[in-house]
């Protein structure tokens, strides 16, 4: 038997039956009962705004999965442009699709001059990386008139690649130029994290060798951001592509979601309030007046997960392969000691705050040299694939034009009083 709800107008005594699909239910169906009477749901919190066969999210259960597969295995078997074929093309590659897809990535990594001299360098010295980058993905879309045909199989192709080929030339470009450092050209004989760390540390060495254990530790940190269902970031992605904007400015608008410290600078606020606590012989103390709502425990809880992130598990293994290669960051002793007292607290665990990816992403970041400010460029990076997974599923689904109902709340109607009468 179907599982179903039934809706009655009270007012009228009319019903209706109305089946339960996939966890949802259909809002045309309510409306053939109930027209013009509009779900009141801020921040979207229990409304699915689409379907997607990208990425699985189970809150509770404390599951994530790209296309079917575990997160888990995927951050310990692939690597992160495996990802993104699997996340955009809803596969895992065949070895010949795969080096194709890794040429044509690593080929398309370079700027247009014009892109770097005349428009990052026109930045004024002390901008944030975030801001810049923003502004650089947005700019893309001049440079690439085939861009705007987005139904075009052919120009879709080429615009995924390009934007997921040039997000880390774009980032280091930008951490560069904040840090007056020369712009370092990528290196096509290095894998695609590598190459990025060259681009961000490369200083006077005719080749940059990164540490092999760093550069796989940031893959797992991008196959670990790189999708995560609709968050305030691919929702925007989703809404501005529904208008049938080309890929750059709808990548620009999700990277703008992005910039903001509710999304993209929660790692950054973990690391904060370390420094804050200073030592582990004040978390007791912290603790007692996040419970008192004095303060906020950062990095622990989520809006989705109400078990432990299953993301945080994997980073938490990362962050011990970085810290032998880099020295242990001394905030580590502090989080460590933090999630050891707030786990055996009854009032974290009734509330189900247990730590998320942003609890020790960032002090893997921060052991690895990044300034805190690329905390949110470090995150645009692997993303960039999973808003074109949506970007691609949108379109291919031909969905309409986002445009949310709203209730409105205002004053009734009113005369016009001329302005020497008011």
């Amino acid at each position: 038997m179907a599982e179903s709800i039934t809706i009655i107008d009270n007012r009228s005594g009319e019903q209706i039956e109305v089946p339960i699909i996939n966890g949802g239910i259909d809002a045309d169906e309510w409306g053939k009962l109930l027209p013009n009477i509009w779900f009141y749901d801020p921040a979207f919190g229990h409304t699915a705004s689409c379907a997607s066969a990208i990425t699985e999210l189970d809150g509770e259960k404390g599951i994530l999965r790209y296309r079917g597969y575990p997160i888990e295995q995927l951050a310990e078997q692939s690597t992160y442009l495996e990802v993104a074929y699997l996340l955009i093309n809803g596969e895992l590659p065949t070895p010949e699709a795969y080096d194709t897809w890794v040429h044509d990535i690593t080929y398309h990594t370079f700027l247009h001059e014009n892109v770097r001299k005349k428009f990052m360098d026109g930045f004024h010295h002390d901008a944030h990386p975030m801001g810049v980058l923003v502004s650089t993905i947005a700019a893309l879309s001049t440079f690439y008139n085939d861009a705007k045909n987005i139904n075009e199989p052919e120009d879709r192709y080429k615009q995924i690649v390009r934007l997921i080929a040039k997000m880390p030339t774009m980032a280091a470009g930008a951490h560069r130029h904040s840090v007056g450092m020369p712009f370092v050209y990528p290196d096509n004989n290095l894998d695609f994290a590598s190459n990025f760390l060259s681009m961000m540390w490369k200083v006077a060495e005719p080749k940059y060798e990164p540490d092999p254990v760093l550069s796989r530790a940031l893959d797992v940190l991008f196959i670990l951001h790189a999708d995560h269902e609709q968050n305030c970031s691919t929702t925007a992605m989703r809404v501005v592509g529904s208008s049938l904007a080309d890929p750059y400015v709808s990548t620009a608008a999700a990277a703008a979601a992005l910039y903001g410290p509710r999304h993209g600078g929660a790692n950054e606020a973990v690391v904060r309030m370390l420094t804050e606590i200073g030592s582990i012989d004040n978390v007791g103390e912290y603790l007692r007046r996040v419970k008192a709502g004095e303060t906020r425990l950062q990095g622990f809880g989520h809006r989705v997960y109400k078990n432990y992130d299953p993301r945080a598990k994997i980073i938490k293994r990362t962050a011990d392969e970085v810290f032998e290669v880099t020295g242990k960051n001394p905030l580590l002793d502090i989080a460590l000691k933090l999630e050891e007292v707030a786990l055996a607290d009854e009032y974290f665990l009734s509330r189900k705050l247990y730590p998320n990816v942003d609890f020790y992403s960032g002090l893997i970041y921060q052991a690895m040299n990044f300034p805190i400010d690329m905390f949110p460029v470090l995150f645009a990076i692997p993303r960039t694939s999973g808003w074109l997974a949506h970007w691609v599923e949108l379109l291919a689904r031909d969905s309409r034009i986002a445009r949310p109902r709203q209730l409105y709340d205002g004053v009734p109607q009113r005369d016009y009083l001329p302005l020497g009468q008011r």
